[in-house]
């Protein structure tokens, strides 16, 4: 129900001006945020020296000088091809093995020991035999960014999946329904927050993975010029990508918690 159904239902309309007077606040602070951290970013600059920590000022110059270059963005889209093809990858892997696993006790119980084993091993380990195997073009750095990314999205997904409401489940089957009705109508509507969760930890770690991916292959994209600038102490260079990775991943978050309220609506009818 959207919030102009629910001032229909009820005439006052106060909780859609106390959901809007919230949204607002929440808005100030994160501004008023922003402006505590550029104020102490400067103050840091003045104190510790401009040839460590950049001005913004100087900062926002150079992401202007770069963008007008066209380095910028030719990057950019270098870094999110890679980002978004091993993050679209290991969510479509790992939501239906987790799922799976969720589902059918015997085949999870096999499988999670060896699942946890993985995610317990760090992926910078498998880089030498990546490269080996798919060489230094976009597969690999694409690979590596899955690895990192699918272990969170599995390991949440089955873990929501073995979450389901039991008593739910048995109401269900006590009334005759069958197994793919419960799966689909329960157990995935409840396992829905994990797997936003699993999503949400999988594309910070996939872009993570992104800039080393990019560092350890051939050095392109944000990766790329993180180590360019950082090796010629390029400083507000340096600062514009490390920005633009911060960006890259609240636009990503955003995207992702837009999609978590429209399928809790879909939950909930």
């Amino acid at each position: 129900m959207t919030c102009t159904d629910r001032t229909a239902a009820i005439p006052s309309g106060r909780p859609c001006l106390l959901a809007t007077d919230e949204a607002d606040m929440t808005a100030l602070y994160r501004l008023a945020f922003l402006f505590l951290l550029i104020l102490g970013w400067f103050i840091a600059s003045q104190f510790i020296g401009r040839n460590i920590i950049p001005t913004p000022l100087a900062t926002l110059q150079a992401g202007a000088r770069l963008f007008s270059e066209g380095r910028l963005l030719e990057a950019t889209g270098q870094s999110l091809a890679v980002f978004l093809s091993g993050f679209f990858l290991a969510t479509f892997v790992a939501i239906p093995l987790g799922a799976m696993m969720g589902a059918i006790r015997p085949f999870g119980k096999t499988l999670d020991v060896y699942v946890f084993a993985l995610a317990a091993t760090p992926r910078v380990a498998f880089i030498p035999l990546v490269i080996v195997l798919l060489g230094l073009g976009i597969e690999a750095k694409a690979f590596i960014v899955f690895l990192g990314a699918v272990m969170p999205i599995l390991i949440n997904t089955y873990a929501g999946v073995l979450a389901a409401d039991k008593e739910l489940v048995e109401m269900a089957r006590s009334t005759g329904a069958p197994q793919t009705r419960i799966f689909s109508h329960i157990v995935l509507p409840g396992a829905l927050p994990f797997v936003a969760v699993g999503l949400r930890i999988g594309a910070t770690i996939g872009l993570i993975n992104t800039v080393v991916a990019e560092l350890y292959t051939a050095v392109t994209g944000l990766g790329g010029l993180l180590a360019l600038y950082g090796n010629t102490f390029r400083m507000a260079e340096y600062f514009v990508i490390v920005i633009c990775l911060a960006i890259i991943g609240v636009v990503m978050t955003e995207i992702l918690r837009f999609i978590e309220s429209r399928l809790g609506r879909w939950k909930m009818s």
